[in-house]
């Protein structure tokens, strides 16, 4: 089940460097460096000092907007028209990191370091293959915007590129990391829009992602969780500085919405006062659900537990996050009943046939196939501090504490992105069909090699939860 692609996109940059980097020093002609890409047949040069450090790039779109057009520019020294301070990411990061910062800088390339030196370079092409034209026509325009209503029309244009990545082939892996950086560009520009109209100044605030979304996970199918982590200025009492910050969050889940971001039945919402709270009072959400345990608490966990920062201090939520890891793995009651209660979502697998079958004939691929590894890969990830929240690189992180092979973790991840893949599916067919896409399906049409595949992967997540009840000892 696993391919090149949804390799490539979650494992190091290190594995995506075709060749060491072309380089040349700052005081280089154009002309010779522009001599070098030709016959290197690269988009890209690097601007390194002596010490290698890089100092600015010259990509064939400086060579258009600048070289060209400025009168004896052939002659002039590279560091005049290259771009300075490039983009960097460590040599150990991922590839969707990667596909996140050129999103969101709208940048082609990122210069990969290693120990404050220049190690390689990774392109957009590496990256996003043929779909890199549809995602850079979508983040441009994201970026560009300067109301909400064009980013309500960039919602739709979101669901439709992921929907024809989709039925092109694209992996699991890539389309979720495409999903999951539009997405979050997206909302992160709607609340830096709302937040400026607002004209609210003297407040840290961090606007946070919680669920699937703090996962990174999305599908197309999808509603909002999300919630404002903030500290109010010295001598203003909290419930002042709620009041101030309640419109606009409620402004923005209403924008979101309108994009294509379901509002959340259950009204986890920053706009939601319950969830619009000062840095000390979601550490006093998070102390109540751990030395309480009861079954609420637990539900909560699934969710708030994922949150990541997406605009504004993210400071507050990286303080939050460490705070939570730090005392969750330090309650082996509360791990305990998170397991408890994870193992009572079981995979459909039937006694006598290959499924077992909900009331309507109907296999829910969300909750008995994708959550039993979502929630196994946050126990792991509490109880030994491993502060991600993606799921497959929670069990990669986890494999060293678990003492699992490797073999086994990579079956974990492969079967769950089976299963990814299989609620994408359902839900673009529902989409085309014109009826209201969800997570469920009938298995009987399937065909049997999709009937195996899908047996195969439900196993994994029963053989991942049988790891957790001996873990647990439940």
């Amino acid at each position: 089940m696993p391919d090149d692609a949804t390799e490539s996109i979650h494992s190091p940059l290190s594995q995506l460097v075709r060749r060491p980097p072309i380089t040349c020093a700052p005081g280089e002609k154009v002309a010779e460096a522009l001599r070098v890409m030709r016959e290197c047949a690269i988009g890209s040069i690097i601007v390194v000092s002596p010490e290698r450090i890089p100092l600015g790039i010259l990509t064939l779109r400086d060579v258009t907007d600048r070289v060209a057009l400025e009168q004896d520019a052939l002659e002039a020294p590279i560091e005049r028209v290259m771009t300075p301070h490039p983009i960097t990411l460590p040599l150990q990061a991922t590839g969707d990191s990667a596909a996140l910062m050129m999103v969101r800088k709208g940048v082609r390339h990122i210069v990969l370091m290693d120990g404050g030196r220049l190690a390689g370079i990774v392109s957009e092409r590496d990256l996003f293959g043929l779909q890199r034209s549809g995602v850079r026509q979508i983040s441009t325009a994201i970026r560009t915007a300067e109301d909400v209503r064009s980013l309500e029309h960039c919602g739709r244009d979101i669901g439709a590129l992921a929907r024809e990545m989709l039925a092109q082939g694209t992996a699991v892996g890539p389309l979720t990391a495409f999903i999951a950086s539009l997405n979050d560009l997206l909302a992160e520009r709607v609340v830096e829009l709302e937040f400026r109209a607002a004209g609210i100044a003297g407040v840290r605030y961090c606007w946070i992602l919680l669920g699937s979304e703090g996962r990174s996970e999305q599908t197309l199918v999808t509603d909002q969780d999300n919630g404002i982590i903030f500290l109010p200025p010295s001598g203003v009492d909290p419930i002042d500085t709620r009041r101030r910050l309640l419109p606009v969050a409620r402004s923005i889940n209403q924008a979101l919405d309108r994009a294509g971001y379901r509002l959340c039945t259950g009204d986890i919402m920053a706009g939601n006062p319950a969830w619009c709270l000062s840095a000390d009072e979601w550490r006093g959400k998070f102390r109540q659900w751990i030395e309480t345990g009861d079954p609420e608490a637990v539900m909560h966990a699934s969710i708030f537990f994922d949150l990541r920062p997406l605009q504004g201090d993210a400071s507050l939520a990286q303080d939050l996050r460490k705070w939570l890891l730090e005392h969750a793995s330090g309650s082996p009651r509360f791990l305990h009943q998170m397991a408890q209660n994870a193992l009572r979502n079981h995979p459909p697998l039937g006694l006598l046939s290959d499924f077992s079958l909900d009331d309507h004939d109907r296999i829910n691929l969300k909750l008995g196939g994708a959550t039993p590894f979502v929630d196994a890969a946050r126990i792991f990830s509490l109880a030994h501090r491993i502060d991600e929240t993606h799921t497959e690189r929670r069990l990669r992180a986890a494999g060293p504490a678990l003492n699992a092979p490797a073999r086994e973790i990579d079956g974990w991840i492969a079967a769950y992105n089976h299963v990814q893949h299989a609620r994408l599916k359902a839900q673009v067919d529902g989409i085309a069909r014109g009826v209201a896409p969800d997570n469920r399906i009938d298995p009987a049409q399937l065909n049997d090699f999709d009937r195996q595949a899908l047996k195969l992967a439900f196993q994994q997540a029963r053989q991942l939860q049988n790891r957790l009840a001996l873990d647990y000892r439940l």
